[in-house]
């Protein structure tokens, strides 16, 4: 395992770069923010980059509209039944249209110098496992791979000397700290947390908080899904997962810090004392642009980081008693094997049913944990050797997550107390 996080860790620097000549990119979740937000970089250089291909699930009209745009030579939506208003929309275009999963697992194939793996939750698995397969970039923000596959997605990297690179803020934060550093001198690695948007409440007020309050993020503009995740701070259980993998450090090397103001987004720190810094304003096009140009960097539209008028940075200990699923994610982390699939699965199910106003708030983690507790009565925690063992903790997990959800039964809370199902 040591090993694959290494590689991982350490993208080759013979990579190729956008200096002299035109990188080619397929997009996987083209319609997402970070798809858009990449599109949007690469149009502002088009003569560095070719777009390949483009996918999205359903949204037909704007992946028509971005294939269009930045002339992909194929456009993939997910969903067969919005193949024809996709055809309709590239009509004339010259881009060829495909639809159904095998058809974005095709297209993750092509020949591409990177592929931007963007699609959000297990959907994304299959496709990005084929991206790695070429041997290529693969420019990484879905947390699926890692968090739920880790340890076989990064034996795929490895086999087929595939090139992995972060996209999310934290993990290039990391990436960057790293500078080449020998494994045996890292002593910490430090994830920031903004705190989302129930940092400073009460845990009852927390408990009477609407779908509303959990999406008013402070500092980032994200989709509702992450948003949510934010505020219980699952987003970050999740990264410190995905670091686990991604890095060459052991758990109890692995921290999290709750920084408000989003700017230093990792810190790694050395055994000398030494203790190195990434900074930025909070925008994920900055993270986005590094993992298409690294090892070189690329202009971006983002605001310059002005300290002076940051006036202080300040940090605080993550509260795990008001945001127990940061305390769940640390806990399936050091269990292994296939309990972080498993606690994924039940946060996507308890996340959307929450979205849904099915369930309340703090019932997130409530489900997450009730779930995790029937997988290990169950069984469910296996060793996972293949992609398909993955996928079939995640559908177990999601299963026991929606038996939870329907029952009428009782669920035990976290704190010990209970709580109605429904």
């Amino acid at each position: 395992m040591s090993e694959h996080r290494a590689q991982a860790a350490a993208p080759s620097e013979a990579a190729p770069s956008t200096g002299g000549r035109v990188r080619s990119v397929t997009v996987l979740g083209a319609t997402g923010s970070v798809g858009t937000s990449a599109l949007d970089l690469m149009a502002r250089t088009p003569d560095a980059f070719d777009v390949v291909a483009v996918t999205a699930q359903c949204n037909a009209k704007a992946l028509a509209e971005l294939a269009k745009v930045h002339r992909a030579k194929l456009a993939v939506i997910g969903d067969d039944a919005h193949y024809a208003e996709l055809k309709a929309g590239l009509s004339g275009s010259g881009i060829e249209a495909a639809s159904g999963p095998a058809a974005i697992e095709a297209a993750a194939t092509l020949p591409a110098d990177c592929v931007m793996a963007a699609i959000v939750g297990a959907a994304g698995l299959r496709p990005t496992f084929a991206a790695a397969r070429q041997g290529r970039r693969v420019a990484l923000a879905n947390k699926e791979c890692l968090v739920s596959a880790g340890d076989v997605f990064l034996a795929e990297i490895a086999r087929w000397g595939a090139e992995l690179l972060p996209v999310d803020s934290e993990h290039s934060g990391v990436l960057q700290a790293l500078s080449g550093a020998h494994p045996a001198d890292i002593e910490t690695i430090t994830l920031t947390a903004s705190g989302g948007p129930f940092r400073t409440w009460s845990a009852e007020r927390i408990a009477a908080c609407t779908l509303e309050d959990a999406l008013r993020h402070p500092n980032w503009t994200m989709g509702r899904k992450i948003t949510i995740d934010s505020a219980t701070l699952m987003n970050k259980g999740l990264e410190l997962i995905e670091a686990f993998h991604m890095f060459p450090v052991a758990v109890e090397q692995l921290d999290v810090v709750v920084h408000p103001q989003s700017i230093i987004h990792a810190l790694v720190a050395y055994t000398d004392g030494s203790v190195m810094a990434q900074l930025s304003a909070p925008d994920m096009r900055t993270p986005i642009a590094l993992s298409l140009s690294w090892p070189r960097r690329m202009t971006a539209p983002t605001a310059r980081l002005d300290l002076v008028k940051c006036g202080s940075l300040t940090f605080e200990a993550p509260d795990e008693i008001r945001f127990p699923a940061l305390r769940l994610a640390r806990e399936a982390l050091k269990r292994g094997k296939t309990a972080p699939a498993i606690l994924n699965a039940a946060n996507e199910i308890a996340v959307a049913a929450f979205l849904d106003r099915q369930i309340g708030f703090c019932d997130i983690p409530r489900i997450v944990a009730a779930t995790l507790e029937r997988a290990e009565q169950g069984g469910c925690i296996i060793t996972a050797t293949t992609l398909d063992d993955v996928l079939l903790a995640d559908l177990n997990g999601r299963e026991l997550a929606r038996s939870l959800l329907s029952a009428t039964a009782k669920l035990t809370k976290v704190d010990g107390s209970s709580v109605a199902a429904t």
